[in-house]
């Protein structure tokens, strides 16, 4: 996946105001998958639902699927550390980032659902209402299938 130097401008447009804050610094030293921070994670689903969108032509808005996609984990903590019981993660971690994106920023309909669905099927009752959470909601199982596939592969070498 490929931005053109334009694309990645617009892109980090969309994040003004958000890339660079205290709690995205945080996210850097909180593992998502394998070695793969939080940070980097949110900005791969956020890059590849915005590269998704443009290619195949999907008409989601712009800026709320790209900032949507990077809140989509804004749950700010490490859920391999401190005694958290990782595999219900999966199960709040949605809800949480949700409370926590919309404490610090003003949320649109969007926005919120692409945050609070993004973990569909698993969250069964929480079902992208839209376009925009519906990409985002794929782009996430690609980018985590990667990540842990790539942590796979180097645990055996």
């Amino acid at each position: 996946m490929k931005l053109t130097n334009h694309e990645n401008n617009q892109f980090l447009q969309h994040l003004t105001g958000i890339l660079h804050t205290k709690e995205t610094a945080l996210m850097k030293h909180c593992i998502q998958h394998g070695r793969i921070s939080t940070y980097d994670h949110i900005l791969s689903v956020a890059k590849l639902s915005f590269y998704l969108n443009r290619r195949l032509h999907l008409g989601a808005d712009e800026k709320e699927l790209v900032r949507g996609a990077f809140l989509h984990d804004f749950y700010l903590y490490d859920w391999h550390k401190n005694g958290y019981i990782g595999r219900l993660h999966g199960l709040h971690h949605p809800t949480i980032a949700l409370e926590n994106a919309s404490r610090r920023y003003r949320l649109t309909p969007v926005e919120r659902n692409i945050i609070q669905s993004h973990m569909w099927p698993l969250t069964l009752f929480h079902i992208p209402k839209c376009r925009a959470a519906w990409i985002v909601c794929i782009a996430d199982k690609i980018c985590s299938a990667y990540e842990i596939a790539a942590h796979t592969k180097s645990l055996r070498l």
